[in-house]
């Protein structure tokens, strides 16, 4: 038998997580087309994995501007809508708890995923390197390709972006979502705006690494006015180095990452946010987190903190008795393991990952993963 310290419950905005075992946000790809609509098929995918004490939707589209890879979901539709109440109420039915995660990709996308292939929107009018986009080259089909160069967003429509997070966060409760969270992480519209790199703007939201920070307080303070702050958390990536140019673009390493994400915490502790999502560096010999930051944040934010990542049972539990975590999402391993926290408690064998079903397709790789039959 396991160390059973990830199973002990919870608190998060009122709501009781019956273990410490998240599932976080992860691109699968499957929303139906045309209209990019949450289905039946997704609708299984969280049920088979609603014993999780927490789980976040993929990367939700606020708008059509939002999208950077074919067939992912959006959040902006009356279609949309419905499509997601399918997903939710069949999580409720197995007393799940379930988040939705708003996302805006920024320059992270193509002109055939915009709105009449116009030029993605973004801080800045610096195009994205190393990184690629997914792009539907026919039914079914797609294929990677380079992000096209951005327009610079007027400050008006900055502010309308801000309302487009507002209407987002409205159509998620509608839904029937426990709450949202902000995906300001990973290269997207949010961490452009608070990059140094990709924001080079001379209005309110450029400059100081305070008018940096102004989008990402105005968004949370209008999804707020939806959920309430203990239902609305935020999810970064911050990097501290990066040896692999392909992967700097994941969290866009600032000059001073330590003082700008302590910052950002303290902004949103001010602010009441529900909980802090922390997406580590995930590929081959990554560097960790340093201690001094986990040891900052912890100080700087009052509310639970979950962390992601190439997380396993070990690391979070070593994360979790240093008191530096209180939530772990297990990112692949959970795709492959629909019933991961049974599992992680009775110490069974863990299925293997298929790389090649993660995006895209049917039910392969997405709703066949067997249950352990101990």
């Amino acid at each position: 038998m396991t160390d059973l310290s990830l199973f002990q419950p919870l608190a998060l905005g009122g709501l009781k997580l019956r273990n410490l075992i998240a599932l976080p946000p992860l691109t699968c790809s499957r929303s139906s087309q045309p209209g990019n609509v949450p289905n039946d098929l997704m609708a299984t995918y969280y049920t088979q994995r609603a014993t999780a004490g927490f789980m976040v939707t993929e990367g939700t589209q606020i708008e059509p501007r939002g999208q950077g890879y074919a067939w992912t979901p959006g959040i902006h539709s009356e279609a949309q809508v419905e499509g997601w109440r399918k997903v939710t109420e069949a999580v409720h039915a197995q007393g799940g708890v379930i988040f939705c995660q708003l996302w805006h990709v920024g320059r992270v996308s193509h002109t055939s995923l915009q709105p009449n292939n116009q030029p993605p929107v973004a801080p800045s009018a610096i195009r994205a390197s190393a990184v690629k986009v997914f792009i539907e080259t026919g039914p079914e089909t797609g294929a990677l390709a380079d992000p096209s160069e951005p327009v610079e967003l007027t400050t008006p429509q900055v502010r309308e972006l801000v309302e487009f997070y507002h209407l987002a966060a409205i159509n998620a409760k509608k839904a029937g979502f426990d709450g949202v969270e902000l995906h300001c992480a990973n290269g997207y519209l949010v961490n452009q705006f608070i990059s140094e790199h990709t924001n080079q703007r001379t209005d309110e939201y450029g400059g100081s690494l305070d008018n940096r920070l102004r989008f990402l307080r105005e968004v949370c303070e209008a999804t707020i006015r939806v959920f309430g702050g203990e239902r609305v958390g935020v999810r970064f990536a911050p990097l501290f180095e990066s040896t692999d140019e392909e992967r700097v673009y994941l969290g866009l390493v600032e000059q001073d990452p330590h003082q700008t994400y302590v910052q950002a915490a303290k902004m949103l502790d001010e602010l009441g946010i529900g909980y802090l999502s922390i997406a580590e560096a995930d590929w081959d010999n990554s560097p960790d987190l340093p201690v001094s930051f986990r040891e900052a944040l912890r100080e700087a934010f009052s509310a639970p903190i979950m962390y992601s990542g190439r997380y396993t049972e070990a690391k979070a539990q070593d994360i979790l008795a240093k008191g530096y975590g209180d939530l772990f999402g297990f990112g692949r391993t959970f795709i492959a393991n629909p019933d991961l926290p049974h599992r992680l408690r009775n110490g069974l064998a863990l299925n293997p990952v298929d790389a090649a079903t993660l995006y895209g397709g049917g039910e392969q790789g997405y709703v066949d993963y067997p249950f352990s039959k101990l």
